[in-house]
């Protein structure tokens, strides 16, 4: 029987020398979505995808990839699974043509017909050197190659880093309505929430190591709320069990809470010299929200 999650996660670590790059680990990719993988830069994100890819051997834990565990079985998990790396670097001597008939060769399931296709919709120029292509034509023959095995599991690791703000919105939604239409798990990692909040189905934000949060996008919006509040003497909103962070502004307090509810609200209203404001937030917003309540602190941006 066909597990229902194309990836799982199960309390993976993994260390470089004395540094704990991973810790405990857990995630499920259900068949079919399109989950955005978070963290800040050094979070841990490339090691978590190089290790779900079997280039790297974890300290414990356990990864399946599509039903097949990348450390005991790798080749076959690089074959089924379509990858698109931060660094896009290729062989800048071949044509275009080349790199492909090259590529095609590491691939059982390797569709030409479903190639040609790709090409067109790309737009390559296929006779070109490698090495004289723009920024987004080198996005999209990476993607081309990641693609043309026709997997069920596409793995993005930072796939638009390099391209403008506008080549950015165009790549992604052109790429994952392309993937949906076809039914094909996408998983991607970014530290660019403005890329990820229009396409994800569902998060994980990864901090230090760890999953911090994880569930489905439109669930974490209803789930967290900030509350603008003009406290009174002597109250302490820090002290409320589901506050992740709280500020000062103009006189004000701004409480960023999860798991929200009408008592969370009653409570906050009751701290309070006036009137309540709600506001929700925006994926960037509630991914700075949990990181800095994972930090007790201020971080600099990611």
């Amino acid at each position: 029987m066909m597990s229902e999650n194309a990836i799982s996660i199960k309390d993976l670590c993994f260390s470089y020398g004395r540094k704990q790059v991973l810790d405990q680990v857990n995630l499920d990719v259900a068949r079919g979505s399109v989950f955005g993988f978070l963290g800040c830069n050094g979070a841990g994100k490339t090691t978590t995808i190089q290790l779900l890819l079997g280039l790297f051997k974890a300290r414990s834990g356990q990864c399946l990839v599509g039903g097949h565990d990348p450390q005991a079985d790798p080749m076959t998990v690089r074959q089924t699974v379509g990858y698109m790396a931060e660094d896009q670097t290729m062989y800048g001597w071949m044509r275009v043509d080349q790199i492909v008939q090259w590529s095609s060769a590491f691939y059982p399931t390797w569709d030409a017909d479903h190639t040609a296709d790709l090409v067109k919709q790309f737009d390559l120029p296929m006779k070109a050197r490698v090495k004289t292509l723009s920024k987004g034509q080198n996005t999209r023959l990476a993607l081309l190659l990641a693609l043309a095995h026709k997997p069920s599991i596409v793995i993005l690791d930072d796939p638009t880093l390099g391209l403008d703000p506008i080549a950015r919105k165009a790549f992604l939604r052109h790429v994952i309505t392309l993937l949906q239409a076809e039914g094909v798990t996408v998983f991607f990692s970014s530290h660019l929430l403005y890329e990820i909040e229009p396409v994800a189905d569902t998060i994980a934000i990864l901090d230090r190591g760890r999953i911090i949060k994880a569930g489905p996008t439109d669930q974490l919006r209803e789930d967290i709320r900030r509350f603008i509040v003009t406290p009174k003497a002597g109250s302490d909103l820090g002290k409320l069990d589901n506050v992740l962070d709280v500020t000062q502004q103009d006189g004000q307090c701004l409480v960023t809470c999860e798991g929200v509810d009408d008592q969370t609200r009653k409570t906050i209203q009751g701290m309070a010299d006036r009137e309540v404001q709600e506001c929700a937030l925006n994926l960037d917003e509630i991914f700075e929200a949990y990181v800095i309540g994972n930090h007790g602190q201020e971080v600099a941006p990611c």
